[in-house]
C-alpha cells in the first residue's frame, strides 16, 4: 500500500480512482455520442463551433440535439479529463500514470480542435477516422492509468498461490453415503443428478446469446419456428457439453469444495450411463440442428468439441490463458444465432461474438478470484493462483475497458439505437465500478458483487439488444 495525498477535495487515493473511473466512463458515453453523431450525420446540421444554429429545416431538429448533446458531453468530460490530469500532477502517483494522464489530456485538446475542424470545414478536411481514433486512444490510456494506479494503491508484490489447504471431504464416500429408499425420491435424486450435469445455469445466457445474434440477423421477420429450433438446439448442446465436463474432470472434482458434489463425483451416476447422456444430448442437438441448416449445426457440433475436449482437456489444465481462449466457447451461440437465420456467418454475428470474447475474461477472472483456493487444490493455472489476485485484478479492468470498445464497434456495424447505447453505459459503468470496488475490499464478497456485474451487463445488453432489433428498428437515436 502507499501513502496518498491529492489536492482537495479528492484528498484520499480513493477518490482519485473513483475520479479515474468516472472520467474512464465519460470518456465512453462521449465515444458512444460521437459514434452516434456519425452515424446520423448529425453533425451536418451543426456547422458552427463551439455552438450551435438552428438549422433552417424543422426537420433536422433531431440531429440538431445529437449535435449539442455531443457538445455540451464534450464539455462536461473534458472537465473530468482536466480534473483527473490535475489530480494526476500534483497528487502521489506512478510516474506512468501521471504522464499517461497528462498525454490523454493532451489528446483531449487535439481531438477537440480536429472536432471543430471537422463541423467548420466539413468531414474531407481531415483524415477519415481520426476523432473517433483519438477518442479511442483517450479512453485506453485513462483505463490504463485506473489499472496501473489501482495495482499501485492496493496490489501486493507476490500474492500467487503456493500450497493451498486440502479439504476435508464434505460428502462423503460412495459407500458412506445413503439413498432414499422410496424409488420415487430415488427417482427424483437421479433425475436433478443428470439435470445438473447439464450446467443449466450456463444456459439463460448462452441462449440468450445466440437469441441476439438471431435478432440481429432476422430483426421484425425473426420467426417462431426459427427461434425454438435454435434455443432447442442450443440448449442440448450446452447439456453435452456440461455432461461431458462432468465425466472428465470427475477425479479434480473431489478435491474442490464447490464441485466435490457433483453428481460424478460423488459416483451418483456411473460414468458410462453419463458418458451415453451426453452423446444422446450430442446427437438430440445435431437432430436439431440439421432441421434449420448445416452450418448452425457445425458449429453446435464444434461448441460441444471446443469446450469438453479443448477447454476442458488442453486449456484449462495447462495455460494460465485457459479463461481467454476459452471465450471462444462462450462466443460461438452468436454465431449459431446468425447462421441459424442467414445460412452464414456475417460480420454482425463476430462483432456480437467479439463481446462475448472479451466479457469472458473480465466475468470469470472474479468467480477465479473468489474460488482460487478451490483452482488451486484441483491444479488449475488460474490467474489469481499462477499470477496473483493483483495481476488479476488489473485484468479485469483491461477486459471491461476491451469489452466496451467491443460494444461500440457492435453499434457501428448494426442499427442498434439508443437503447443499446443507454444501457451499455449504465451497465457498463457499474460493472466498471465493481470491479474498482474489489481492488479496494478485495474480499470473496467483493469478487461474487463483480461477478454479479458482469452477469447483470452482459444480461442487459443482450436484451437490449433482441428489443432494439425486434422492436425498435431505427438507427442510434
Amino acid at each position: 500500500m502507499t501513502t496518498e495525498s491529492f489536492p482537495r477535495p479528492i484528498d484520499t487515493h480513493r477518490r482519485f480512482s473513483a475520479l479515474l473511473a468516472a472520467t474512464a466512463v465519460g470518456v465512453y458515453l462521449l465515444l458512444i455520442v460521437g459514434a452516434t453523431t456519425s452515424l446520423t450525420n448529425a453533425a451536418s446540421a451543426c456547422t458552427t463551433w463551439p455552438t450551435c444554429h438552428a438549422p433552417t429545416d424543422p426537420l433536422s431538429q433531431t440531429e440538431l440535439a445529437i449535435a449539442w448533446g455531443h457538445r455540451i458531453a464534450a464539455v462536461l468530460v473534458g472537465v473530468l479529463v482536466a480534473a483527473t490530469a490535475v489530480c494526476a500532477a500534483l497528487g502521489d502517483v506512478s510516474r506512468r500514470v501521471r504522464a499517461t494522464l497528462l498525454a490523454g489530456a493532451v489528446l483531449y485538446v487535439v481531438q477537440v480542435g480536429v472536432g471543430a475542424v471537422t463541423a467548420t470545414v466539413g468531414p474531407a478536411a481531415i483524415v477519415p477516422g481520426l476523432h473517433l481514433a483519438l477518442g479511442l486512444v483517450i479512453f485506453t490510456a485513462v483505463v490504463l492509468a485506473l489499472a496501473w494506479d489501482l495495482e499501485l494503491a492496493t496490489g501486493q508484490e507476490d500474492d500467487a498461490i503456493e500450497q493451498p489447504e486440502p479439504i476435508e471431504d464434505p460428502t462423503g464416500s460412495a459407500a458412506e453415503r445413503t439413498l432414499p429408499a422410496g424409488w420415487l425420491a430415488r427417482a427424483r435424486l437421479t433425475a436433478f443428478a443428470y439435470f445438473k450435469m447439464m450446467k443449466p445455469r450456463l444456459m439463460w445466457l448462452l441462449c440468450l446469446v445466440a437469441a441476439a445474434g438471431m435478432a440481429l440477423a432476422a430483426g421484425p421477420e425473426l420467426d417462431a419456428a426459427t427461434i425454438v429450433a435454435t434455443l432447442g438446439g442450443g440448449v442440448l448442446a450446452i447439456g453435452a457439453s456440461g455432461t461431458f465436463n462432468h465425466v472428465l474432470e470427475r477425479d479434480v472434482d473431489r478435491q474442490m469444495a464447490r464441485t466435490s458434489d457433483r453428481p460424478l463425483a460423488t459416483d451418483l451416476v456411473p460414468v458410462r450411463n453419463a458418458l451415453l447422456f451426453g452423446l444422446f444430448l450430442t446427437a438430440a442437438s445435431m437432430t436439431v440442428f440439421l432441421t434449420i441448416n448445416r452450418l448452425a449445426a457445425a458449429l453446435g457440433f464444434a461448441a460441444i468439441l471446443f469446450y469438453s475436449v479443448v477447454y476442458t482437456l488442453l486449456l484449462k489444465p495447462n495455460t494460465v490463458q485457459n479463461t481467454v481462449i476459452g471465450g471462444f466457447a462462450g462466443a460461438l451461440p452468436a454465431l449459431i444465432g446468425w447462421a441459424a437465420v442467414t445460412n452464414e456467418i456475417g460480420l454482425p454475428a463476430l462483432a456480437l461474438a467479439g463481446v462475448i470474447f472479451l466479457w469472458t475474461p473480465a466475468h470469470f477472472y472474479n468467480l477465479a478470484l473468489a474460488y482460487k483456493d478451490d483452482y488451486a487444490r484441483g491444479g488449475f493455472p488460474m490467474m489469481p493462483v499462477v499470477r496473483g489476485e493483483t495481476e488479476t485484478r488489473k485484468h479485469i479492468v483491461y477486459y471491461i475497458a476491451a469489452t466496451l470498445v467491443s460494444t461500440i464497434a457492435l453499434a457501428w456495424i448494426t442499427d442498434l439505437g439508443a437503447l443499446y447505447a443507454t444501457t451499455v453505459a449504465v451497465f457498463g459503468g457499474v460493472f466498471l465500478w465493481a470491479a474498482v470496488r474489489l481492488h479496494f475490499e478485495r474480499t470473496e464478497a467483493a469478487a461474487f458483487r463483480a461477478f454479479h456485474a458482469s452477469n447483470a451487463f452482459l444480461g442487459a445488453i443482450l436484451v437490449a439488444i433482441l428489443v432494439d432489433a425486434l422492436a425498435l428498428t431505427g438507427p442510434l437515436f
